[in-house]
């Protein structure tokens, strides 16, 4: 199994690219399902997630080519086979994300349910109301949810709690189905809006994506189109504060600052120099940073995927400061990772306390999941020594060549088998 070997103590200095953002590539991917025609995607990041959804898609009937470089192609003209089994689903819970426009064009669907994983629980009793709701039968057997409908019907449905996951797989359906669907208490993150714009671009008809009300016409029928997908606000939030814990002055080409207010804001509050373009974000950090209390939130709040890092960056900083999760239960398994390496971190429900020390010193730490993977890099960044990740597959599921970007920067990281 792969590990990442850090040498920890320098800061970083240059710029980087920020690539495509996982989470709104994944949806996009499925939007194809939507159409006979081709979907050209661009600034697509090269990740373990977007491979096991491309095996998905194939597995379906869909046509997929590598044009160049960050592109991909997907022809659904013809699908085979409407089902996502449990051997994909369960390394990838996005795989859900299927489910809506399988049932919305082919009229039935079989995807596995995606259970748990490390950070808590996800159900998809959202999804599931919303479909029954707009005239699906879904039954669930054997760890399967098996969806059919003849032509699913607009209708107003209420989230009963914020969804990304949700709001896009009802969205998606939406598109073909008949009349108009009101979406009600809908997730408000960049992603969704920028699935939205890609679906518009296929003949759909959205508007308010980006708001917590989505209204979508049905139409008979998607068209081919072509797509950019937008920058990752996780990867960029996740280098900016590696600046703020580890200091120097780096430049973030690329990325969409207006998605990142709340991060910004933080960090700036952290003791960061923050400066913004309209499409990238430079920052300088000179000396330790201040503590931050943090409380988690749907967007626009401060984002849940961005905790283990500030609560990484608190790890060092100056002062005591809070750390409170309200997204997903048991999300700090991270917390005791980052205690080997030294830091004072008291743990209670869905609160952290970070003590601030003056140094981390680095050991052999093991990745829970993506974000708390991220945690440990930048943790790893700062501390005196060798600090050495092992379970490194979390970090290629959502950070793109991170070891060449971070030594780009002057870090001083390699893989090792």
């Amino acid at each position: 199994m792969e590990k990442l070997l850090i040498r920890g103590g320098a800061p970083l200095e240059g710029a980087v690219a920020v690539s495509g953002a996982k989470n709104a590539a994944l949806p996009i991917m499925c939007a194809a399902l939507l159409t006979q025609e081709p979907l050209r995607l661009d600034n697509v990041p090269k990740l373990m997630d977007v491979r096991t959804m491309t095996q998905l898609l194939e597995r379906m009937g869909v046509a997929v080519r590598v044009p160049s470089p960050g592109a991909l192609e997907l022809n659904a003209q013809t699908v085979a086979d409407p089902r996502a089994p449990y051997e994909l689903v369960r390394t990838m819970r996005a795989s859900v994300l299927v489910l809506g426009p399988l049932l919305a064009r082919c009229g039935e669907a079989r995807v596995a349910l995606p259970g748990g994983c490390a950070i808590g629980l996800r159900p998809v009793d959202q999804h599931v109301k919303g479909l029954e709701a707009m005239g699906a039968d879904i039954r669930i057997d054997h760890g399967d949810m098996t969806a059919r409908a003849a032509r699913l019907r607009g209708t107003r449905i209420v989230m009963d709690l914020v969804t990304v996951t949700g709001t896009e797989n009802l969205m998606m359906a939406a598109t073909l189905a008949k009349g108009t669907t009101v979406i009600e208490n809908a997730a408000r993150e960049p992603e969704v809006a920028d699935l939205a714009a890609c679906l518009n671009a296929m003949g759909a008809r959205i508007r308010g994506a980006g708001s917590d009300v989505i209204r979508v016409e049905g139409v008979a029928a998607l068209r081919g189109a072509a797509h950019r997908v937008m920058p990752d606000r996780i990867e960029t939030g996740t280098y900016l504060a590696a600046v703020a814990a580890a200091g120097g002055r780096v430049r973030l080409s690329g990325a969409a600052p207006d998605t990142l207010d709340a991060t910004l804001d933080k960090l700036r509050e952290a003791g960061a120099r923050i400066a913004v373009q309209p499409d990238a974000i430079e920052i300088e950090m000179r000396g330790r940073p201040q503590a931050v209390d943090v409380r988690t939130a749907p967007y626009p709040g401060f984002a849940t995927d961005m905790q283990a890092q500030l609560l990484a960056l608190n790890t060092v900083a100056t002062g005591t400061a809070v750390v409170t999760e309200t997204i997903f239960e048991n999300r700090f398994m991270h917390a005791l990772e980052l205690q080997r390496l030294g830091a004072d971190i008291a743990i209670e429900g869905n609160t952290a306390v970070v003590r601030g020390v003056e140094r981390l010193e680095g050991a052999a730490v093991m990745a829970t999941d993506l974000r708390a993977s991220a945690s440990l890099v930048i943790a790893g960044l700062v501390a005196q020594g060798e600090t050495l990740i092992d379970r490194i597959y979390h970090l290629d599921r959502g950070y793109e060549a991170l070891e060449a970007k971070l030594s780009a920067l002057g870090a001083h990281v390699e893989r090792r088998r």
